[in-house]
């Protein structure tokens, strides 16, 4: 059988930029194991035709060809031929209702479907991803819409100085200048009747590590949820530094009975009761970068901002990197999803309504769901990094045969959502989506 891989064209939106294979991992493939290359043609991609071209891959519009087919983000349904196995991120394991259409016509097609998100090791935990560098790029676009929001009301720092990650070019670009800005801190401080300026990240993944990795750059002191409730007034004049809180799932909610389990709260959510909200009064900041379905509580809901737009006149929390990006979701005003050029939109709870962009007041949401796309070369080669170990395993699999005589890795074996159009043993709760 020919090995012959396809890889798609991304066009979801002039952003899109990244590949989910590069050019010398593809010669790398080609040389090890025998396998052809077909290459969709690109004006915007971050690795132009040509250095495929040289990397030994052929670029044609027609991916017929080819039994697997790899993308990134989500493929248009008039792009998919029957019986073919199709792998990106499909958006469809927590039955997103916007991409239940594509699945099903993948169903009719008869199509395989293996999703990235899905593909994990014998502890549940992610092989590919995208993850760190969303966090890299979402904490820049954060700052940046902070920055610009402190401006609007009056403030000047050294954070209006932050640019879009796009603008830099590369990261160790951004880290080289956003190092500079937290030695300007050091040295002239912040306005001291902002202070405490705390920072809450939801989550201790791969999207809340790549966050960090960019705040840590800043002057700034690390304190747990139970001393920021419990010693917030201390720091009221500490104008100097910036305080970071990383809160884990104990945090987020509280067990009806007994003691905290986080298996149990995994499988049983039902039985914890939610308390995050009592943290958000002391937040400016909150980047949001946890898994959420809706079996589990919300972080910020709409009718707590009303409360607290009632209790106070000026909220404390003024930007949400909203980076998991679930519409309508843990982030209860997380109502649409964003591009670089307009990054943000601004939330009014007193008048329940949303205004494009940074706005002086009300709380600032930046929804960009292809975050890593501000850094497309970097993120593109650390995902092909890895995905390319799994290449020659998935074009030499038969996929014509059962399911439990498939030769796919175990890792791929998880992620494989459709076979032959059929949920696969570990998906079969999808069909109440449809």
């Amino acid at each position: 059988m020919d090995k012959i891989l396809g890889v798609r064209r991304e066009d979801k939106n002039q952003w899109e930029r990244r590949v989910p294979l590069i050019p010398e991992d593809v010669r790398e493939l080609k040389e090890k194991y025998g396998i052809k290359t077909i290459v969709q043609p690109s004006k915007i991609r971050i690795f132009p035709d040509d250095e495929y071209v040289k990397a030994g891959a052929e670029i044609n519009e027609d991916l017929g060809a080819a039994s697997v087919v790899l993308a990134v983000k989500e493929i248009p349904i008039s792009l998919f031929q029957k019986n073919k196995t199709y792998v990106f991120f499909s958006h469809t394991v927590k039955g997103q209702d916007y991409n239940m259409g594509m699945l099903k016509h993948m169903m009719d097609l008869k199509c395989n479907l293996i999703d990235y998100e899905r593909v994990v090791n014998e502890k549940n935990q992610r092989l590919i991803f995208f993850g760190k560098y969303a966090g890299l790029a979402g904490m820049i676009e954060v700052l940046h819409a902070y920055g610009q929001k402190l401006k609007l009301q009056g403030y000047d720092t050294p954070l209006e100085k932050i640019k879009q990650p796009y603008e830099y070019g590369s990261v160790a670009n951004a880290k080289k200048e956003i190092e500079a800005i937290g030695y300007e801190i050091d040295e002239v401080g912040l306005p001291v009747e902002l202070a405490p300026i705390v920072f809450g990240f939801a989550g201790y993944g791969n999207v809340s590590r790549g966050a960090q990795e960019i705040f840590d750059l800043l002057p700034h002191k690390v304190i747990s949820a139970n001393i920021l409730d419990e010693m917030y007034e201390n720091f009221s004049l500490d104008n100097l530094s910036f305080y970071k809180v990383v809160f884990s799932e104990d945090d987020i909610v509280r067990p009806k009975q007994g003691e905290f389990v986080l298996q149990d709260y995994y499988d049983h959510p039902e039985n914890y009761t939610p308390v995050f909200e009592r943290y958000l009064s002391r937040l400016e900041v909150l980047i949001n970068g946890i898994y959420w379905s809706e079996a589990y509580p919300r972080l910020v809901t709409k009718q707590y901002l009303k409360n607290e737009t009632v209790l106070r006149s000026n909220l404390k929390l003024k930007v949400i990197g909203d980076i998991s990006c679930d519409i309508d979701g843990g982030i209860e005003i997380t109502h649409k999803i964003t591009k670089p050029d307009v990054p943000t939109y601004t939330y009014f709870a007193n008048e329940d309504r949303f205004e494009d962009g940074t706005q002086r007041l009300g709380v600032t949401v930046m929804a960009v769901d292809n975050l890593p796309c501000e850094f497309s070369r970097a993120s593109s080669k650390a995902f092909s990094k890895v995905l390319k170990e799994y290449v020659d395993n998935m074009v030499s699999t038969d996929f014509n045969t059962d399911f439990a005589n498939l030769t796919l890795s175990p890792p791929m074996r998880k992620a494989l959502v459709l076979h032959h159009g059929e949920f696969t043993p570990d998906y079969l709760y999808m069909k109440r989506y449809l």
